[in-house]
């Protein structure tokens, strides 16, 4: 009996698991592990990518990253503590401009700029408020300031929006497979406004995250019959 106590209370300590979902591309399959919030893991070819880690994620026995990217300065995508978490001594750390003055060896890139890490090839695209703000005349997050980014792996194009409303740069977009929105208010934007965005679009699958308390069926019901798949993942697990 006193063994079957051991084993449970064992069992009760280890971390519930995160979801995941994957997606095939040229090179095998790209795996997407949700951790929290914004705070997302991708997988393919031996390679780790993690971005915006947050240490109101649970962390443990997930992989350390090869490449790590930070979409803002704000404390949910700027996270030092849970950073180092995840980061090696090889790890590259790629950031929009504020975000890298805050971390030692991160490259800055650019709304508009682009890059390669490894496989990874990773273009840096604007994420802001329209109209948004904690104040009249003022907004949370300022056009240019932080990252939203494509990023492609082996011909598979995948879109972490970050914290934005649905821009026109957003609704521009061409070709993607995989889109991450987000959809909480006041920070970004509802989600019969995210499936606006996205059926402008139109990514083969749309997934939310950075969704704390809002409706997501509002979501899915909007984006029913508009060949976009509405892929849901408990981000709050």
């Amino acid at each position: 009996m006193r063994t079957i106590t051991v084993l449970l209370a064992f069992a009760a300590s280890l971390p519930a698991q995160h979801p995941t979902t994957s997606f095939k591309t040229a090179q095998g399959e790209l795996k997407l592990t949700a951790i929290r919030h914004a705070s997302f893991m991708l997988e393919a070819g031996g390679q780790v990518l993690h971005c915006d880690p947050w240490s109101q994620g649970n962390y443990t026995g997930v992989p350390q990253a090869d490449l790590i990217l930070i979409t803002d300065t704000h404390g949910d995508h700027l996270d030092l503590k849970a950073l180092a978490l995840v980061r090696k001594a090889s790890s590259i750390i790629i950031a929009s401009p504020d975000a890298a003055a805050k971390i030692e060896g991160a490259k800055a890139i650019r709304n508009g700029e682009t890059t390669q890490a490894g496989p990874w090839h990773i273009e840096a695209v604007p994420m802001y408020n329209i109209k948004r703000g904690p104040a009249e005349g003022k907004v949370f997050h300022v056009k240019g300031q932080g990252n939203g980014y494509i990023i492609t792996y082996a011909g598979l194009r995948l879109y972490n929006a970050g914290d934005t409303e649905g821009t026109p740069e957003m609704r521009a977009l061409k070709n993607i497979d995989v889109a991450l929105i987000p959809m909480n208010l006041p920070y970004t934007m509802p989600p019969e406004e995210a499936a606006d965005a996205v059926k402008a679009f139109k990514p083969k699958v749309a997934i939310p995250f950075h969704y704390r308390g809002a409706d997501l069926s509002v979501f899915e019901k909007a984006l029913a019959g508009s060949g976009v798949e509405a892929r849901i993942l408990d981000w709050y697990k």
